[in-house]
């Protein structure tokens, strides 16, 4: 099967977002631009990681260009997007391995998400390589160019859909569940 690469350079909106109830949300990363719009599933854990490296690259960025790069501090007001995920959401793929990089030419971050293949499951290598644009067979590739001020965004919304999931327990730090919860540091025993 021939690659599929949707490239959006810029996109007119690149956020993450959940579809469903806390502790039974799905995590969807989503483009749009030009006219179509595609969105491709992943993990909570790799939203959260995603955001948390987008965010330090930027900071990277900032320091080493001593501010003078076209990034700033901050997420901007104008750029913070609150809205739900762009309907109907249609999975083009679930996210395998990502990559992240600055280019420094356009001033762009580039952010690439990559399908799960079977290789990524059954791989001991803890870093599965992206494949080469070259490849005429290969996963589907999700690429997004997006400015400083973009980044910064995606990141606020992203932390944000991360930490909007269930309360954590008091005492143990799990989630705490609408219909209860067990707790192993609430086990009877007192001090």
């Amino acid at each position: 099967m021939a690659r599929i690469v949707f490239e959006y350079d810029p996109p007119e909106r690149f956020v993450a977002g959940t579809v469903g109830e806390p502790g039974a949300r799905t995590f969807f990363l989503q483009a749009r631009g030009g006219g179509r719009t595609t969105s491709v599933s992943l993990e909570k854990q790799q939203v959260s990681v995603l955001a948390e490296r987008v965010e330090a690259l930027l900071d990277e960025v900032v320091r080493r260009s001593a501010g003078e790069a076209d990034v700033p501090a901050v997420t901007p007001a104008e750029a913070t997007d609150a809205a739900p995920l762009d309907a109907p959401i249609e999975e083009e793929f679930r996210v395998g391995v990502m990559a992240l990089v600055w280019d420094p030419d356009d001033e762009r971050i580039v952010i690439e998400a990559q399908a799960l293949t079977e290789d990524d499951d059954d791989s001991d290598d803890d870093d599965p390589p992206l494949i080469d644009d070259d490849e005429v067979d290969g996963p589907p590739l999700l690429r997004v160019r997006l400015t400083g001020a973009a980044a910064r965004a995606f990141v606020s919304r992203a932390q944000a859909v991360v930490a909007a999931g269930r309360p954590p327990c008091p005492f143990c730090g799990g989630p705490l569940d609408a219909g209860g919860h067990v707790c192993p540091r609430a086990n009877g025993y007192r001090r």
